[in-house]
């Protein structure tokens, strides 16, 4: 088939590789123009309309520069290279593409990629001649040489000659272990010693061969990645069996602690009793249909996962399928949960960040080429969780970011070259989907989700290498996935219309594909019945691929599921609806066995007429198998120590990761990390609830020390307990025995001396644990966290995390951070843990001078933290403090300067800790809490503390407010530290804007930064009481019916909905899929709704593919045109929906990427001066402005919504629907508090209602 080009604009690259590689190679220039690559059905040319309607798709708004000739054109001393993707298989960007085109009539049009030709030339005025092998290291770091190559020549064909690799056998009856073993070779099955012995045995007691597919099949499924053997082996130590497993160990917590799990140790997530809720359900999720109302038991469920090894070759890709696949885990919980919200975590090496010093971070150090670099990790890794996250809808609300580099007393070089990426996830799921179906023969097998493509071939196997380094570099890569979020979102849908059917779920039994693709979860699904499986029926989105790669890809955003054949039509209509694919690859069988019939391949010469790829007994496969002391600089003083401390990635500011993340979509948010009146990343507790009509819900935190732990195994595993509790305290749960935990252990478990320190960590976790009352429920491992560097091995630091998660009876019984200086009489408390203690063994301290020390933090005495625990959380439902924080990384005065940073606010301490040195006080770890309460209630608290036999500290008072704020510190009236708050906030935020400076517009990142030494508050002042706006769901007259219109991609329609239900609506689904196939009609709505989100993954452009459908669709464009012409309609597009709205020209001129872009300053000016600007971005005093980051995206005179002339269509970027509610809000000024149970934002929909019914 025909490929044609357009090619759009000649632009010096501004994107961050390109950044990347001018700070690498300074004298160079490089020039970007793109290329549309158009793929066509048949030979016939583009007709001149067809050719019109691909031009606006793929020219930005008020761009005429698209041409079917190159702009670009070789010259001397220059290199012009065009990069692509592979053309063996489609991309995520061209499915969706191809679907724009679709939708806007252009059927013949069957891929669209997008290549970048770049000019690469010396810069002006330099004469420096570019050598050809520095020329081809450039352009190496412009690509993903895994899903991208360098076109030699203009495509003019996406046809490849690849053939598939055969199957064939592995001759073990004739050849013995030695076939096996060249098949472990070639293969890259990752078996060792013992696995060649043991399948060399098998197969000769069945007397036949394996076949290659069998062979891969047997080790991705066994790998310890999927299988956990070290976990559930037996440990010998010093040369004595242990008595118990450290599984076993694991699951002794659950004895002393509530039996409230309704899930435990499932593959998928783990699951507590929740409560009966009103929910929202639309009433046929087949079809456009009517939003309700009901009651349902819905439960808290939990789960979490490392990504370490596709995150180190690939951060972003490694990050974005780390993020999806414990998405899936979420919705593969039982019969189907629901997804609510992620947490994050990343660990990696020291950051050797350009031009900025952290002087603890050694220079000379090599770093392996097959990994990415400790500061690429930071970045691109958090990119790419982000990225996802915000693209299928979930928001990110709690987590942790460390880095660390030493070389110990004994020599060995510790550091997260293999890094950490961690992703956990809330969410719930209904009492009648807790438990799933056993396999009945007959039922269907399903695959839902995206096609199978050449990606993530082995990483089972390769996540199980023991030392990464050891395997090839080309497999490492081959073994990483890509994401696509737009797919999973789609699938999502799908998932969520099967569990809302009002006839009941159709799913028997689903399980999300990881590990060992198709062979490894299509076995689960069907053990212990057996099935057989066809080739044929799998969506391919690469026609190359082998049996083997079809049966071992771990291509993401895909389920497994069981469904009866009564119910396969239903499936069908609704991914129809959705545009998600879906496969029927297989039957249920019953024989115990698993068979992959490959029904479309001819005759092999490597393998017997008749015989299938697999044929495998399901129990062949899945059956049972047999320190140096701390010495700190003499003389150092507190602010020296807290210039490197306050910089250390562990303590300081978190904002680079926060500002690029989404923290309220789905409007369950009730707490997320950013607080206080300038929003700092500080809260350690997320809390979410579970239906926008009810205050109950569910708390998450998180705890991990592995610094601590260098230093003893067993205190650091006891201080991540801690460290999650006094994180989790501040959001009020039903009972401490009713928290639950995951624990996750990343170690290089494996290599000598490590598999005991591992042990010793999880006898003490799960002693400690069993103390307080609280127990585990599920987890991973990752064991091969080491990596080989110039022959050295370099091991990570054995890391721990906990995630504890419990039910929250109200969900506003919540304590931030952030100082609030109630009625001008703050008083601060300090609650120490393990009082009389300050050791500094682990600390961040003694990481900035390059130390561990000899003694660490401990949990002493649990029985204190349980007290600690049970007062704090009945002081706050009480109502007694006003602001709370834990002492954690970075000592007791890292938590008081965070208080006074988030609050923008100073204060005023005189320790009372006699005979303690001031580093010991000031910087040591001990658990413990710092509180501000009002002084009227201080005496009360404190007695609390004293009845429980603790110890409290009253230290101190909160002072001035904004810029002029001071910090003063003392110790027994000794002053050691009077400094502006600016200035220490500061430091503390320099190693954030420094990574952000990395990642986003170098202007926005300094307007940033300079502007926190003078910022207040946000200027909050309101014309009418909130309070008396109703929250109803009902008007006198009948309700005006709202159509909520979303198109694939949108993710914003749940708390849209909801906002209007409250408001007085009869709300209604509507996907564009109804509007475009005629099946749903415009004409009885008084309302439409455009919601936000990434429609079509944002591909071409923010709205445009959305637009392009409401534009060029016939049946479309007239229900649009028809519902706007008459006159007693309204409508409203928020983020994405006010984009469409602006491309569509039903306000303003035209808009795009959030920007409001206007075709002259003339039109810019008439706008605002007809009041068609109703919302503005405004400064802390009210003024409209365009500064970062009270303005976030630089529109002129800060206009952030634009109306219609007559005031009845309205577009705005900020998302009304998420702050509905008081509790939905980040932050509130004292004055608004108490009047905040509908928010200002419910009237503007209230209001709408209003119009709707008396116009």
């Amino acid at each position: 088939m025909p490929v044609v080009r357009f090619y759009r604009g000649e632009e010096t690259g501004t994107g961050r590789v390109i950044r990347r590689i001018a700070q690498l190679y300074p004298d160079v220039n490089i020039t970007t123009e793109l290329c549309y690559n158009v793929e066509l059905d048949g030979s016939e040319s583009l007709s001149v309309e067809q050719k019109d309607i691909l031009r606006w798709l793929f020219s930005p708004p008020y761009s005429v520069s698209l041409s079917e000739e190159p702009t670009l054109k070789p010259v001397d001393g220059a290199r012009l290279v065009e990069i692509g993707p592979r053309l063996n298989f489609s991309t995520a960007w061209s499915t969706n593409a191809v679907s724009i085109c679709q939708s806007a009539g252009l059927s013949r049009v069957t891929r669209v990629e997008l290549s970048h030709r770049h000019l690469i030339k010396p810069q002006e005025g330099n004469n420096v001649v570019l050598k050809d092998g520095e020329i081809e290291r450039l352009i190496c770091c412009l690509y993903d040489s895994m899903t991208e190559c360098v076109y030699s020549r203009p495509i003019t064909s996406f046809a490849v000659d690849i053939q598939p690799q055969e199957v064939f056998e592995v001759d073990i009856l004739g050849k013995g272990r030695a076939a096996l073993e060249k098949a472990n070779d070639e293969l890259g099955l990752a078996f060792d010693s013992w696995d060649l012995d043991y399948y060399t045995a098998l197969f000769q007691r069945v007397k036949r061969n394996p076949t290659s597919v069998e062979c891969f099949d047997l080790a991705q499924s066994n790998s310890e990645h999927s299988r956990h053997w070290f976990f559930r082996g037996r440990m010998i130590i010093d040369g004595e069996e242990q008595k118990e497993t450290l599984f076993s160990l694991i699951m002794g917590t659950q004895h002393h602690s509530n039996q409230n799990n309704v899930i435990k140790f499932c593959d998928n997530s783990s699951g507590i009793k929740g409560m009966d809720l009103e929910c929202m359900y639309p009433t046929n999720p087949a079809q456009a249909s009517l939003y309700k109302t009901r009651h349902a038991t819905r439960h808290v469920i939990f789960t979490a996962e490392t990504h370490n090894f596709p995150t180190g070759v690939a951060p972003f890709s490694g990050a974005t399928t780390g993020t999806g696949g414990r998405i899936r885990d979420v919705q593969s919980a039982g019969k189907g949960g629901h997804v609510i919200a992620g947490t994050a975590g990343y660990c990696f090496g020291n950051l050797h960040i350009p031009g900025y010093v952290l002087p603890w971070e050694e220079d000379g150090w090599e770093y392996p080429s097959s990994f990415a670099s400790p500061l690429q990790v930071a970045i691109e890794a958090s990119d790419g969780a982000s990225d996802y996250g915000n693209k299928f809808g979930e928001p990110v609300l709690a987590g942790f970011a460390r880095s660390f580099g030493m070389r110990l007393a004994n020599g060995e070089r510790r550091e997260w070259i293999k890094p950490i990426m961690f992703s956990g996830g809330l969410g719930s799921i209904e009492d009648q989907h807790v438990k799933k179906e056993q396999a009945a023969p007959g039922m269907e097998v399903v695959k839902i989700g995206g096609p199978v493509y050449r990606i993530g071939v082995g990483g089972g196997a390769a996540s199980s290498v023991q030392v990464q380094g050891d395997n090839s570099s080309a497999r490492d890569l081959g073994a990483v996935q890509r994401g696509d979020a737009e797919m999973e979102q789609k699938m999502n849908r799908a998932l969520r219309a099967c569990l809302e059917r009002e006839e009941g779920n159709p799913i028997c039994s689903i399980h999300d594909q990881g590990a060992g693709g198709n062979g490894n979860v299509l076995k689960e699904l069907s053990e212990p019945a057996g099935a057989v499986i066809y080739t044929s029926m799998f969506k391919r989105g690469d026609p190359t691929l082998s049996v083997l790669e079809l049966w071992g890809a771990e291509y993401q955003e895909s389920n497994a599921l069981l469904l009866r054949p009564s119910d396969r039509s239903f499936l069908e209509r609704v991914c129809q609806r959705e545009k998600c694919p879906v496969d029927f690859v297989g039957k249920i069988t019953g024989d115990g066995k698993i068979v992959l019939l490959d029904d479309l391949c001819k005759q092999t010469d490597g393998l017997d007429s008749g015989r299938c790829p697999v044929d495998l007994e399901l129990d062949w496969v899945l059956g049972k198998m047999p320190q140096k002391p701390l010495s700190l600089p003499v003389g150092l003083s507190v602010l020296p120590a807290l210039e490197r401390v306050l910089r250390l990635p562990a303590v300081a500011s978190k904002r680079y990761l926060t500002n690029k993340v989404d923290r309220s979509v789905t409007g369950l948010v009730a707490q997320q990390q950013c607080v206080g009146p300038l929003h700092t990343p500080l809260a350690d507790v997320a809390v979410v609830a579970l239906s926008p009509f009810s205050l109950q819900g569910a708390a998450t935190a998180i705890g991990e020390q592995p610094i601590k732990g260098l230093v003893s195994p067993a205190a650091g595993a006891r201080m991540a307990v801690g460290e999650a509790l006094t994180n989790l305290v501040f959001a009020r749960v039903s009972s401490l025995k009713d928290v639950k935990c995951s624990g996750n252990w990343m170690w290089a478990a494996k290599l000598p001396g490590e598999g005991v320190c591992l042990w010793e960590a999880c006898q003490a976790m799960c002693e400690v644990m069993g103390q307080l009352g609280v127990a585990v429920d599920g987890g991973k491992d990752s064991l091969s966290m080491a990596a080989r560097v110039s022959g050295e091995t370099v091991k990570a630091p054995g890391a721990l995390v906990i995630s504890v998660y419990a039910v929250c009876p109200d969900i506003t019984a919540t304590v931030t951070p952030d100082l609030d200086n109630p009625d001008g009489k703050g008083v601060l408390l300090y609650v120490p843990v393990s009082s009389g203690k300050y050791r500094l063994g682990g600390s961040a301290l003694a990481q900035c001078y390059g130390q561990l020390g000899d003694c660490s933090p401990d949990l002493d005495q649990p029985e204190k933290l349980s007290a600690c625990f049970n007062t704090t959380q009945t002081l706050i439902q009480d109502g007694l403090l006003t602001a709370g924080h834990d002492v954690s990384d970075g000592g007791l005065i890292s938590c008081l300067l965070e208080m006074a940073f988030a609050g923008n606010r100073g204060m005023d301490v005189d320790l009372p800790l006699e005979g303690v040195d001031v580093m010991e006080a000031l910087f040591s770890e001990e658990l413990g809490l710092v509180l501000e309460v009002c002084e009227s209630n201080a005496s009360t608290v404190c007695q609390r503390y004293t009845d429980a036999d603790l110890v409290c500290h009253r230290i101190g008072r909160t002072s001035g407010f904004g810029p002029d704020a001071m910090v003063k510190v003392s110790l027994c009236g000794q002053e050691v530290l009077n400094e502006r708050l600016p200035t220490l906030r500061a430091i503390w935020e320099s190693t954030s804007f420094q990574l952000e400076r990395l990642q986003a517009n170098p202007l926005c990142v300094q307007e940033e930064e300079e502007g926190l030494a003078s910022r207040t508050q946000p200027y909050l002042k309101l014309t009418f009481d909130p309070s008396q706006t109703p929250i109803t769901k009902e008007l006198s007259s009948g309700k005006p019916r709202v159509a909520v219109v979303r198109e694939e991609g949108s993710n914003g329609d749940r708390e849209m909905s909801a906002a209007l239900y409250m408001a007085g609506f009869e709300v209604w689904d509507v996907t564009m899929q109804d509007l475009c196939s005629g099946s749903t009609t415009l004409d009885p709505f008084r309302a439409v709704v455009f919601v936000g989100g990434f429609s079509y993954a944002d591909v071409l452009g923010s709205a445009k593919g959305w637009a392009a459908t409401v534009t060029f669709n016939p049946k479309a464009r007239e229900e649009f045109e028809r519902f706007r012409n008459r006159n007693d309609t309204l409508s409203l597009g928020v983020c994405n929906g006010c984009q469409l709205m602006a491309l569509l020209g039903w306000v303003g001129e035209r808009e795009g990427g959030g920007l409001m872009q206007f075709s002259s300053p003339e039109a810019q000016q008439k706008l605002i001066s007809a009041s068609l600007a109703p919302l503005r971005y405004v400064d802390d005093s009210g003024n409209p402005t365009e500064i970062y980051p009270m303005n976030p995206n630089g529109s002129a005179q800060g206009v952030s919504g634009i109306c219609s002339a007559d005031g009845r269509h309205l577009a705005m970027m900020p998302h009304p629907e998420r702050g509905v509610l008081g509790w939905q809000w980040a932050w509130a000024p004292q004055h608004l508090r108490g009047s905040l149970e509908a928010s200002p934002w419910l009237s503007m929909f209230r209001n709408a209602a209003v119009w709707c019914q008396n116009s």
